[in-house]
């Protein structure tokens, strides 16, 4: 009988496929609100992702981005974004994933984020570490924001919310960082904080099929995830700060400043 890593693993590489397979031969786009788009791909792969999940766990529920509204307080809880990156994908751009957690009573027991364009595969399982591509992963070791690189993304708000993060970057700047990032999958950002390539990683809104998976693998590779004024994550909307730890504290002083109440 196949466990519950096996099955994410599976599901993810199933669903990569048909996102790439769509990436390559072309897909059509529609709008779910402004610069909120889903694709026949996105469809697809979650239908998929669905489809291998219940085979083996046919009670388990799934809270998914596009189909599927399991309730988050399920005892045996998958939280699956098909297609975290959407916007990238359907412009060209080869940074996308695949995101898929599984949670037993409210917290994640393991983690797969896959992007099948660069064939990258990060893993976590509570208690057993992260890896990439089978490599065990740790986060930076930067103890204040000077040294580091941050990574945040922009929720589909063009009104308030893009103005707070837009703050938040300038007094982020003001600490003297090396940089901002802002790739669009929040899957991967989660990711570059695991494996230290972010000193931390904020972004005021983001639903749980974005963070799940990636915020066992900070969480496995050493780092600390909470919303943005310090709370523990719920399974809910909410924000997010995640950083190696180090420089938490300092990270969450600016942030949550600027979030919105």
């Amino acid at each position: 009988m196949l466990n519950t890593f096996d099955v994410a693993h599976a599901a993810a590489l199933e669903a990569g496929a048909i996102l790439s397979r769509y990436f390559r031969e072309g897909f059509t786009i529609r709008n779910k609100g402004v610069a909120d788009l889903v694709t026949d791909a996105d469809v697809a792969a979650e239908r998929r992702v669905v489809e291998v999940i219940h085979a083996a766990f046919p009670d388990h529920a799934i809270l998914g981005e596009e189909e599927n509204a399991g309730e988050s307080s399920a005892e045996h809880l998958w939280v699956v974004d098909p297609l975290d990156g959407t916007t990238n994908f359907a412009h060209g751009v080869p940074h996308f994933a695949v995101s898929i957690a599984y949670m037993f009573q409210g917290k994640a027991e393991c983690g797969v984020i896959w992007n099948p364009i660069h064939d990258d595969l990060y893993v976590a399982r509570r208690g057993h570490g992260a890896t990439h591509n089978g490599k065990p992963i740790h986060v930076g070791q930067q103890n204040q924001m000077s040294e580091c690189l941050i990574g945040t993304g922009f929720y589909y708000d063009r009104g308030a919310m893009m103005e707070a993060t837009l703050s938040a970057i300038g007094d982020c700047f003001r600490q003297q960082i090396h940089g901002i990032r802002r790739f669009g999958t929040a899957s991967l950002d989660l990711a570059h904080v695991a494996t230290g390539l972010y000193g931390a990683y904020f972004e005021y809104q983001l639903s749980p099929w974005d963070y799940a998976a990636g915020q066992l693998l900070v969480e496995e590779a050493g780092g600390k995830v909470t919303t943005c004024d310090g709370s523990e994550m719920p399974i809910s909307k909410t924000s997010i700060l995640a950083s190696n730890s180090f420089v938490h504290d300092e990270m969450q002083s600016i942030v949550s400043r600027h979030l919105l109440r």
